[in-house]
């Protein structure tokens, strides 16, 4: 503030300069003006002394009869009859407050008043209601609220946020694996709520949704949770391509928008199916009647529909349905029509079925509340992590709107991560604790945190944010089923759906596959998988290679082709 306040009082070279300045910037005390260049300026009479609220002051000979209408103050005479023509006094003392605000920082009512040697607080109310000035809590460490000319903030603004960038250095890659999974709350969550809030609008594979990402962050999580935020219509999902939804809280859904999807079918099926649910929702039965449909025509194109985004259902089951796309047997034949026994399984038709878009107003959201969100589900938001989510437009979609939320003080703008380009945009809260992560050496004989996720968690930025690690052989992908092991937030192992085959992202070393195989064995046995069935270890069959004696002793049964762990 000092700087730009400083910027704003220019030094004068000459009597000119001075001359400038004062008709700029308004009357100088003395002490606030070469009094050389001040004598050449009155021997001109360029300039002239007059008394304001009892201090001599110097003002350009152009503004004596403002200051004499405005302020009372007589000025000497042989000026020009230019410079004393009468004018309104409150829209001359007007502007005057408004030249002095030009020239400084945010500034009291009481210090304008002194400087004018009047109350002017009728003024700044002009001011203010001419959008000429502003009000606010400005100053750092302030106690009231305190008046500022537009262009001045705005400077204060860049100044501050260029400082700030100046501050921060850059972390490596690895801090950013290790702040994602705090920032997201991987293990430490309470509630489902608080868990889903950062996660809307990000299309995800419907099993990680209960396999992985929710038990993660909420405390011995059950289904009937979701359920209960689903029926109670707080929690809403949407299709975003083959077996992948975006979930919304119901009020949110407007501002965020639809999520990308698969392309929209076109046949009479989907075309009935539409007509029927035109009219609202229908459970499966009425939504057959109403269709004129038979179930084994009806079934597939009604989740083709829900995989392009048009068709939802107010429950989260028809999503845990093992078989979605073939109807339920008939029920066989029963002697007593009313018997007591009814199917209980879950099936790919319950719940009411809906049309999409009136979740979303017919609108595509609010680039604004996007990129709120973005921060709120990234902390630290970079072109890769938006371009990993499949966001319509890309990081140009939203990259305006998050510099719009950096002039407003809502994030930070600044290089945070080393590698990732500049534009990166953060939230203070963000910054700090990626500061608190970066590297320290580790002690000797102490073994990295090791740390097991989903390889398509997006507390896991690895194959998105962050590329994977390059070692010849191993490929890793964010895949629904898969996981990766995290040692000091560097991705060092990946475990490929159902465990069969182990990828080191490193040249395997005992020292570190112990605590990442340790870590694994920790995962599976706390219900983090079903079982592991290791049958080939970087490529090689596992009974063949040197970590096989390294999985017994962690818990492994050793058979003829794989070693198995269960929980």
């Amino acid at each position: 503030m000092a700087e730009v306040e400083e910027s704003l009082q220019p030094s004068t070279g000459g009597p000119d300069d001075l001359h400038d300045l004062l008709r700029l910037r308004g009357d100088r005390r003395p002490g606030e003006f070469d009094e050389a260049q001040a004598v050449i300026l009155e021997a001109e009479r360029r300039a002239v002394r007059v008394r304001v609220a009892g201090d001599e002051r110097l003002i350009a000979a152009e503004d004596a009869g403002r200051y004499r209408d405005a302020l009372g103050a007589m000025p000497p005479g042989g000026l020009p009859d230019a410079f004393l023509e009468p004018s309104d006094p409150a829209t001359a003392r007007r502007a005057l407050v408004h030249r002095w605000a030009r020239g400084r920082g945010p500034f009291t009512t009481r210090e304008a008043s002194e400087r004018f040697g009047r109350d002017v607080e009728a003024e700044l109310l002009a001011l203010e209601r001419e959008e000429k000035l502003v009000r606010g809590e400005l100053r750092p460490g302030g106690t009231e609220r305190e008046w500022c000319d537009p262009d001045v903030l705005r400077r204060l603004r860049r100044a501050s946020l260029a400082r700030l960038r100046r501050e921060v250095e850059p972390a490596e890659q690895p801090a950013l694996a290790r702040f994602l999974p705090g920032w997201h709350g991987i293990d430490r969550r309470a509630t489902l709520r608080e868990a889903l809030v950062p996660l809307q609008a990000l299309p995800l594979p419907v099993s990680l949704w209960e396999a992985d990402l929710l038990p993660r962050r909420v405390p011995g999580y059950q289904p009937a949770q979701l359920d209960a935020l689903c029926a109670a219509g707080e929690v809403v999902w949407v299709g975003a391509g083959l077996d992948r939804v975006a979930v919304y809280f119901r009020e949110d859904a407007p501002l965020l928008g639809p999520p990308a999807a698969a392309p929209s079918p076109d046949g009479d099926a989907h075309a009935r199916i539409r007509t029927a649910l035109a009219g609202g929702a229908l459970f499966w039965l009425e939504l057959l009647e109403s269709a004129d449909l038979q179930a084994p025509d009806a079934l597939p194109a009604l989740w083709e529909l829900v995989w392009a985004g048009e068709v939802t259902n107010d429950a989260w089951t028809p999503l845990r349905a093992e078989r979605r796309y073939a109807a339920s047997a008939p029920r066989a034949p029963r002697g007593r029509r009313f018997s007591r026994r009814r199917r209980e399984a879950v099936t790919a038709t319950q719940g009411r079925w809906s049309l999409a878009a009136r979740l979303f107003g017919g609108g595509a959201g609010e680039r604004r509340a996007l990129a709120e969100l973005l921060l709120e589900r990234h902390g630290i938001v970079t072109r890769d992590s938006v371009r990993a989510e499949g966001i319509a437009g890309g990081y140009g979609a939203v990259y305006g709107e998050l510099k719009v939320l950096e002039t407003l003080g809502a994030c930070r703008r600044g290089y945070f991560v080393e590698g990732l380009g500049g534009a990166q945009f953060a939230l203070p809260g963000a910054v700090e604790r990626l500061r608190e992560l970066r590297s320290q050496p580790l002690a000797d004989g102490e073994e990295p945190d090791a740390l097991v996720l989903a390889a398509a968690d997006p507390a896991q930025p690895y194959g998105a944010a962050l590329p994977w690690p390059r070692r010849e052989g191993a490929r890793a992908a964010r895949v629904a089923g898969a996981h990766v092991v995290l040692l000091a937030g560097e991705a060092a192992l990946f475990v490929e759906r159902g465990g069969r085959s182990l990828v080191p992202l490193r040249e395997p070393t005992e020292s570190w596959l112990r605590p990442a195989m340790a870590a694994i064995v920790a995962h599976v046995k706390r219900g983090g998988a079903k079982r592991l069935a290791v049958e080939r270890f970087d490529g090689e069959p596992v009974g063949e290679t040197a970590v096989m004696p390294l999985l017994v002793e962690l818990g492994f049964v050793a058979g003829p082709r794989r070693a198995v762990l269960r929980p």
